[in-house]
């Protein structure tokens, strides 16, 4: 029975040490969006984001600070990290805490084969109003950028911030951009360095 133990916990540890060498980490900074810096507001909003590399997925790790406290946001993979943005994806939610701190995990793929297809137009589930009936046909694009949106036009505004509503959140009434990989250019965004 020892020889058996022994062995499976010989075997769960090496298992774990090729695991632990076969993930990289990569670590980028995100900043204060372009919409936060024209609407002069957040001025201390700023982020961190690590990437660690399992392989077949990626786990993103983000967090923030210098927001405003236990209030939600909304976090997106973009093609752009300014307006237009492009084509980008919902990500997930994360709120921050009496200091104005949140923590986000997410697991997908966060690499440079991030991209969005449709090979064809076809019909598109109607949830809400301003739903498209029908997606547009695009050849792969990538979307090597994140952006993190205000999870409603109310909270971005008891923030000092403009009250303009933008469709990233659930229900398409979230609030600006506050966070965003600006500090890449628009064709290099951090993700694309993640093999």
């Amino acid at each position: 029975m020892k020889k058996v133990s022994f062995s499976l916990i010989a075997g769960l540890a090496l298992g774990l040490t090729s695991l632990t060498a076969a993930a990289q980490s990569t670590s980028f900074s995100i900043v204060r969006s372009a919409s936060a810096i024209a609407g002069n507001c957040l001025a201390d909003a700023k982020g961190r984001v690590t990437i660690n590399s399992l392989g077949s997925v990626e786990v993103l790790h983000l967090e923030a600070s210098g927001l405003p406290p236990k209030t939600g946001f909304d976090a997106f993979i973009i093609q752009l990290p300014n307006a237009p943005f492009g084509l980008s994806w919902y990500q997930g939610d994360l709120t921050t805490d009496d200091s104005g701190r949140a923590v986000a995990d997410f697991i997908g793929r966060f690499s440079s084969e991030t991209f969005i297809v449709a090979p064809g137009s076809g019909p598109a589930p109607v949830v809400h109003p301003q739903d498209a009936t029908a997606n547009p046909a695009t050849a792969p694009v990538h979307t090597f950028h994140i952006g993190v949106w205000f999870d409603s036009v109310t909270a971005a505004t008891n923030a000092g911030c403009p009250a303009n509503m933008t469709p990233f959140n659930g229900t398409h009434t979230a609030g600006i951009q506050a966070l965003s990989t600006r500090n890449f250019s628009n064709a290099n965004g951090p993700l694309r360095r993640i093999q």
